[in-house]
């Protein structure tokens, strides 16, 4: 019965919730015979909370606590994971830092309360990096996240516990966040899915840049009709984040059910932004198939990408601001503590001069504009999912990418952050799996604030892949690949 409960989807397990077939401490249950059986070959969750989710679970049961049953989002008691950047009232909340390693907050992050406001039960907080940053899981508090497909492997980051905990069943839905590609990258490596929704479609609560732009909320999931109910539950206007703004009218959950009558007519794709940046090579012939899925379903594919001209300094420099906000205060006071990517983003923020830090925002500018233009010929805009596949769980990012070597952690994630310099909704999808096992995506962009096309069309491509319908998995071990030349 476990097995058969960690195996249902999110959708059909909340609707078993709504017509009481199951209840969530029997979800619950599921949930910790999962964890206790794969969670010592894949460390996604270290933190658990299952008594304070029986407590929850329990009062559900007894008809507290749903108010908000009905509405769009509403999850019923199904369980879900947080990342330890998010802080759950109770639960220990390291941000993957040993500076807050037995930090226990009383507050639970706006997000939270709103996934727990709509019966969604915490059951544990899924590993990052510190403090999230960088693309592989690892900190100096709970050590490293595996990847399942082959435990040798990085599970991406830096949500990678939330992606990890997904692909091995040990939970349904999972939480996280993204800057540069944090929701993507994991899903990408571990063969799930996630969204990195617009800026302020998702309440960021409680953070010191709360009017930026670059780092935004999301959920990641199985398959993308579950990806839509958590985006559901997240979704809408709070008082606490100044570019929030009202849930659209038409559900996420109901746009993807009829996205058979949404096929976008023009997609454009790229493989390497027009060979503006480097992408293994089995990657690029591997993408460039799978969107050819599209052309079946009657669509238009076209060779397309903007021209990124030097989005990639912009980024760094816009994206060290965002360190001097958050981390300035612990490089004062806790220099020893830091990881040195941290220290390195950090320092290179307060080194930015007021001219180059216009100067990036004008670049910024100038890209949105060129993505604008796009969007005004095709519907979406498909890249690979990330440039590079899993690579060796030991190393902190990729030491070259097809040939290339990396200048810095952040050097293969640009493929990614173009799309979080252009403000644009974008899902991550499973599209295959190179000649080492190793999971290959697509993402799946569209233009502001238009979160459901590119969602629709994400669930088109995985209708016509059923890659979803291989999850979840047991964790396999195995060896590093060699890196492509």
């Amino acid at each position: 019965m476990s097995n058969d409960l960690i195996r249902l989807t999110a959708t059909e397990a909340v609707l078993r919730l709504r017509r009481g077939e199951v209840s969530p401490l029997e979800l619950i249950d599921a949930a910790e015979a999962r964890i206790a059986e794969v969670e010592p070959a894949v460390n996604a969750l270290p933190t658990l909370c299952l008594d304070r989710a029986r407590d929850h679970a329990r009062r559900l049961m007894a008809g507290e606590g749903r108010e908000l049953e009905g509405q769009a989002g509403w999850l019923g008691g199904l369980p879900v994971t947080i990342k330890d950047l998010t802080d759950v009232a109770g639960v220990r909340t390291t941000y993957g830092s040993p500076i807050f390693r037995d930090h226990v907050p009383t507050t639970s992050h706006p997000v939270v309360q709103r996934i727990e406001a709509r019966g969604g039960i915490v059951i544990g907080k899924s590993n990052t990096p510190e403090f999230g940053a960088g693309g592989s899981t690892f900190n100096e508090v709970f050590g490293r996240t595996r990847n399942p497909w082959n435990t040798s492997l990085t599970c991406g980051g830096s949500t990678g516990g939330g992606a990890v905990s997904l692909a091995t069943g040990e939970a349904w839905l999972a939480q996280g966040t993204d800057h540069g590609g944090s929701l993507r990258r994991p899903a990408t490596y571990c063969s799930v899915v996630g969204i990195r929704p617009s800026p302020g479609r998702v309440t960021r609560g409680t953070v010191n840049n709360i009017f930026s732009t670059l780092s935004v909320q999301g959920p990641m999931a199985r398959n993308i009709a579950d990806l839509a109910l958590f985006l559901d539950t997240m979704a809408g206007w709070c008082p606490q984040d100044p570019l929030t703004y009202d849930a659209p009218a038409t559900s996420y959950s109901d746009a993807v059910a009829a996205a058979e009558h949404h096929r976008p007519k023009r997609i454009a794709f790229s493989a390497d932004f027009n060979g503006q940046l480097p992408v293994d090579r089995e990657t690029r012939a591997i993408c460039t198939e799978a969107v050819r899925t599209f052309e079946a379903m009657g669509c238009i594919v076209e060779e397309f990408a903007p021209d990124l001209a030097e989005l990639g300094e912009a980024f760094l420099v816009l994206r060290s601001q965002a360190f001097v906000v958050d981390r300035e205060a612990q490089l004062l006071s806790h220099r020893d503590l830091l990881k040195p990517d941290i220290i390195w983003n950090t320092e290179r923020g307060l080194a930015a001069t007021p001219s180059r830090i216009a100067w990036a925002d004008r670049e910024r500018a100038a890209f949105f504009r060129r993505v604008a233009a796009m969007f005004a010929r095709y519907d979406v805009f498909v890249t690979p999912g990330s440039a590079t596949p899993a690579f060796d769980v030991m190393l902190r990012n990729p030491e070259t990418i097809a040939g290339v070597r990396l200048e810095n952690y952040m050097a293969g994630s640009m493929i990614n952050a173009a799309l979080t310099m252009a403000g644009c909704p974008v899902v991550a999808v499973p599209c295959g799996f190179d000649q080492h096992g190793r999971p290959v995506g697509l993402q799946i962009s569209a233009p502001p604030r238009r979160d459901e096309v590119a969602l629709r069309a994400a669930a088109l491509f995985e209708q016509a892949s059923g890659l979803d319908r291989v999850m979840p998995i047991d964790p396999r071990p195995g060896v590093v690949p060699p890196a492509e030349l």
